[in-house]
């Protein structure tokens, strides 16, 4: 088996080629050992050290690793570590029945829509996933409906959104918005009065406050006395982000809403964990 391997703009990041399919469509991102738990391949993949995430892809897989340690040491234990999968003939993902993934959206394109969709992916390709290679992660193509382009942000790439919006609606003016395909699971608890007392405050008085740094905040859903919010635009990787939150955005919610006790930030501030959609961490969506 010949694997090649391709370095990354960002030097934490490599990509390594097997030669074969790795999936058979779309990606999945594995940010802990954990969260790889239905993947043998990226498990086998986080037994080796200094490895801190797997991402795979049809063609091809990301492997982030822990800054002190070297390529040069890593790579031959990785290179091992695929061919030994491999050799097992074990699945690459195991596959989980229904009802067992909580949060997964499934879209169904329309036929009459198929012209707008062939567009968007040939934008897709050409403008915004090189843009997302510079950052460290892609950004993939999930669905298209009534306006809406919904993709998957991959590794921090949630601040292109805005910009894509912008792109896409030029050479795609039927596409309205671009959002995070995640937004299309039905939620609840957006409908409770304390979810409407806390949009409002956003959209009068903590959203205008921080549009000049380019920034954004929106509300992703509120479960019992938990609010989860998701800083975007200039948010997204700021090293102050968590001081912003604490200090001013949480506050400001519960003084609208005092029966939330916990304001939790689900952005993908560096490729880590998300406290909404992993399980353990504020749970999924019901």
């Amino acid at each position: 088996m010949f694997i090649q391997t391709e370095a990354m703009p960002d030097p934490h990041r490599m990509k390594f080629f097997p030669g074969e399919a790795v999936l058979t469509a779309g990606s999945a991102e594995f940010p802990n050992p954990e969260a790889a738990a239905k993947s043998p391949l990226a498990t086998k993949l986080f037994g080796v050290a200094g490895v801190s995430g797997v991402m795979l892809y049809e063609e091809f897989i990301t492997v982030a690793k822990e800054g002190p340690f070297d390529w040069q040491i890593l790579k031959p234990m990785i290179l091992g570590a695929i061919m030994d999968h491999y050799a097992t003939g074990q699945p690459v993902i195991v596959e989980i029945g229904v009802g067992e993934a909580d949060g997964e959206v499934n879209f169904e394109d329309r036929q009459e829509d198929q012209e707008i969709i062939d567009q968007i992916k040939e934008i897709m390709e050409s403008r915004v996933r090189p843009a997302a290679e510079q950052m460290g992660g892609d950004v993939l193509y999930k669905g298209f409906k009534d306006g809406v382009f919904y993709a998957e942000f991959v590794g921090p790439t949630l601040a292109l959104a805005g910009g894509m919006n912008q792109v896409i609606s030029h050479y795609v003016p039927e596409v309205t918005a671009v959002k995070d395909y995640r937004d299309a699971i039905p939620k609840p608890g957006l409908d409770t009065t304390e979810a409407q007392a806390i949009l409002q405050v956003l959209d009068e008085r903590i959203n205008p406050s921080i549009a000049g740094h380019g920034g954004h905040i929106s509300l992703i859903d509120v479960k019992e006395d938990t609010a989860f919010v998701r800083l975007e635009g200039g948010c997204q990787g700021c090293g102050m982000a968590d001081v912003t939150l604490k200090q001013g955005v949480e506050g400001e919610i519960k003084s609208v809403a005092p029966s939330i006790l916990h304001v939790l930030d689900v952005t993908d501030h560096a490729g880590g964990t998300n406290p909404y959609y992993s399980p353990g961490k504020g749970g999924a969506p019901a």
